[in-house]
């Protein structure tokens, strides 16, 4: 639950989970260039299962290892962490998938603009159910980040238009954000980290794993890429730092601020992303032999990460949250 005290301590350690998250971008980009080399004949939704499932059920294999060597005499997993960690699976990966399929029928940059609109969302949600306003200083850096997103995505207002995959983007983003509410809210407080987030990763392999079966063209598409060591390596930098370490870090510490605060950090990832693209493409492709080049640091992500930071930085130097949860 919310906490001043390790208030500092939460808000440096989600920065590190947003910075593994924009991590993320250019290896899972590698890793879906790999997919596509190694199984010619994959579907759009077969790489996408397969650069997702593979990274959580082998976060799953490691967490469930090391919960087994922790410390004897550690009560089992309880309901309450069941009924959170099945909750959060169920939302981040419905999201996940509604995201992914609304790219088919979107531009990139929309998608990314559009899936960062739940940093406002959550301020109005919360005046609502509060009937307060969240004051000045929350609409301000929320009115900061959405600028910032869209400088940093291209975003062009004059092109937009509200189809297919601008619904599913939107949706997507009401998704991801039921787990930053579920994490604040004091009914989950007492529920330790480690259980919540070992079942969440269950449900969301589960999740991913029947779409990557369903859209398998073949039965030895399945095993191909684990015989590429670069696939191999850089699945397993996903599942460790951007899947097992991130979460774990978000699930233990988000608690500890508001839902403003934490919807508003967020939106670091992609300046994260951005500011990665910029140079590790170029080592990915020597490395692996896939074909992906550096993208520039234009004025865009100058001025958007800029924006998008200065929000965090104002938000966070305030003494006292303007909204708290009840």
């Amino acid at each position: 639950m919310f906490s001043p005290s390790r208030r500092p301590k939460a808000i440096a350690m989600l920065v590190v989970a947003n910075l593994t998250w924009g991590l993320s971008f250019p290896i899972t980009k590698a890793v879906e260039d790999l997919q596509q080399r190694l199984v010619p004949e994959s579907g759009g939704t077969f790489i996408t299962a397969c650069a997702l499932a593979p990274r959580f059920l082998l976060s799953l294999a490691m967490l469930a290892a090391i919960s087994l060597i922790g410390k004897k005499g550690t009560p089992p997993i309880n309901r309450r962490e069941i009924r959170q960690g099945l909750t959060m699976g169920l939302l981040i990966g419905t999201g996940l998938l509604f995201q992914v399929d609304g790219l088919r029928f979107t531009a990139a940059s929309t998608s990314a603009f559009l899936t960062q609109f739940y940093a406002i969302m959550i301020p109005v949600w919360l005046a609502f159910r509060l009937r307060r306003n969240p004051g000045a200083v929350i609409w301000t850096c929320c009115g900061l980040v959405l600028v910032g997103v869209a400088i940093l995505s291209h975003f062009d207002p004059r092109t937009f238009r509200l189809g297919r995959g601008e619904l599913e983007t939107l949706l997507s983003s009401l998704f991801f954000m039921g787990p930053i509410f579920s994490l604040e809210d004091k009914a989950n407080a007492s529920n330790r980290s480690g259980k919540v987030t070992l079942v969440m990763f269950g449900t969301q392999s589960a999740i991913f794993t029947a779409f990557m079966l369903a859209s398998a063209p073949r039965a030895g598409a399945l095993l191909a890429p684990w015989a590429s060591g670069s696939w191999v390596a850089l699945t397993l930098v996903l599942a460790v730092f951007c899947t097992l370490g991130a979460f774990w870090v978000m699930n233990t510490w988000q608690r500890h601020i508001t839902a403003t605060e934490a919807g508003l950090l967020y939106c670091l990832e992609p300046v994260f992303a951005s500011i990665l693209a910029a140079f590790l493409p170029a080592v990915l492709s020597e490395w692996a032999h896939v074909g992906y080049a550096n993208e520039k640091i234009t004025s865009s992500l100058v001025i958007g990460g800029s924006l998008v930071t200065l929000a965090n930085i104002i938000i966070q130097l305030r003494a006292t949250p303007e909204i708290e949860p009840k």
